[in-house]
């Protein structure tokens, strides 16, 4: 009986705290996150309705397209896990110096990790001193574009030195902007030892003059070995050592060219042409163009013109000519010139010497190595 009575006093209990807490308004007694109930509510509505913090929504309206998104997050998949702060901070650096979303996806094609990197160290004396050498703000902003790293590189270590160094060497300032634009490593490969100064002296290329500024930056920028291998590859065609400076002072972008471009070249040119190796000295042009585009096909027309009986033929002069034309100009001084039928057949001749390719060349891998040089 007992046992019955203290079972129905712990029921009652029960039942009147349940009701009780039932009768009472929740917003007085609860909280959350330090706030009134209410006032919670409140702030979870308004969370909702902020911006995103996905990168890339906050790529998007800073005027991404999907394809650009998709194109960075492609060469850098990281991003999509980068704090929202940070990345806003680095865009809005970027947004300061009218550097829009196109410029940023060619940015983060050839230098994926840009954006990882700190951009904001030294930022106003760095912007200041670029603002001081290239004279406009368009000008700086086509030489960030061109190479993002001036707003990585070592403001104190690396910029200013360089800088420094080829004034010192004669470059005026109009020569210097140049170079930096066209040489986007000109700063942290730039190097000249006495081995180096002394294959610049031998070019004969004096300060002041046009070529000047081309063979000081590609030496500076060259391997010593690199240009060792370079020299000796043309000296195999009879060239001497003196020759070959001097030909590199004439025409420096030879510097720019593998070994194997001027060795495929060179052999064609003197052994299937018959040239001679001075004509080569003469026109440097010949190892510059593409031997299988240009150089192969061209010439085999010219025999096939000079079996068929037709004029103008592709020999002695008009064949260097004949090697400079562009492709337009050739086809018309060469072979739409004659009677359309024998044109129709030069043309599909043409066509089919300029198909023929390297062995293995159409299945070479094309690795994209960032910004060239």
């Amino acid at each position: 009986m007992k046992s019955n009575l203290n079972a129905f006093i712990q029921f009652r209990f029960l039942f009147s705290t349940t009701k009780t807490l039932r009768s009472l308004n929740p917003a007085r007694f609860l909280s959350i996150g330090g706030l009134p109930y209410r006032e919670a509510q409140e702030d979870q509505t308004e969370s909702l309705s902020t911006p995103s913090t996905d990168p890339s929504d906050l790529l998007r309206r800073w005027g991404c397209t999907a394809d650009d998104i998709s194109k960075i997050f492609q060469r850098r998949p990281s991003l999509r896990r980068m704090e929202h702060k940070n990345l806003q901070s680095k865009l809005k650096i970027l947004s300061d110096l009218g550097i829009e979303s196109s410029d940023l996806t060619k940015i983060l094609n050839c230098r994926p990790r840009f954006l990882n990197c700190r951009i904001n160290r030294c930022l106003e004396e760095r912007l200041e001193f670029f603002q001081t050498l290239f004279g406009t703000k368009q000008v700086l902003l086509k030489a960030i574009v061109r190479n993002p790293s001036l707003l990585t590189y070592d403001f104190h270590k690396q910029i200013k030195p360089t800088v420094a160094f080829y004034e010192q060497l004669g470059l005026s300032r109009s020569d210097l902007i140049s170079m930096l634009l066209a040489r986007p490593t000109l700063i942290p490969r730039s190097s000249l030892d006495d081995e180096k100064m002394d294959y610049i002296r031998r070019t004969g290329v004096e300060k002041g003059t046009r070529m000047f500024k081309h063979v000081i930056t590609l030496f500076a920028i060259s391997r010593s070995e690199t240009v060792r291998q370079k020299v000796a590859n043309l000296e195999k065609y009879g060239f001497t050592e003196d020759e070959v400076f001097r030909l590199f002072g004439r025409s420096p972008f030879l510097l720019t060219l593998s070994v194997d471009k001027v060795q495929r070249n060179m052999t064609f040119i003197l052994a299937t042409m018959k040239l001679s190796a001075s004509l080569v000295l003469d026109n440097p042009c010949l190892l510059f163009l593409n031997l299988e585009t240009a150089i192969k096909p061209r010439y085999f027309v010219g025999g096939k013109i000079d079996d068929m009986g037709l004029l103008p033929r592709v020999k002695g002069p008009s064949l260097l000519r004949a090697m400079r034309m562009t492709e337009k100009r050739f086809i018309k001084a060469f072979i739409t010139c004659h009677p359309e039928d024998v044109a129709r057949e030069l043309m599909e001749y043409y066509g089919s010497v300029k198909c023929v390719r390297r062995l293995a060349e159409s299945s070479k891998k094309h690795l994209c190595k960032g910004f060239p040089f």
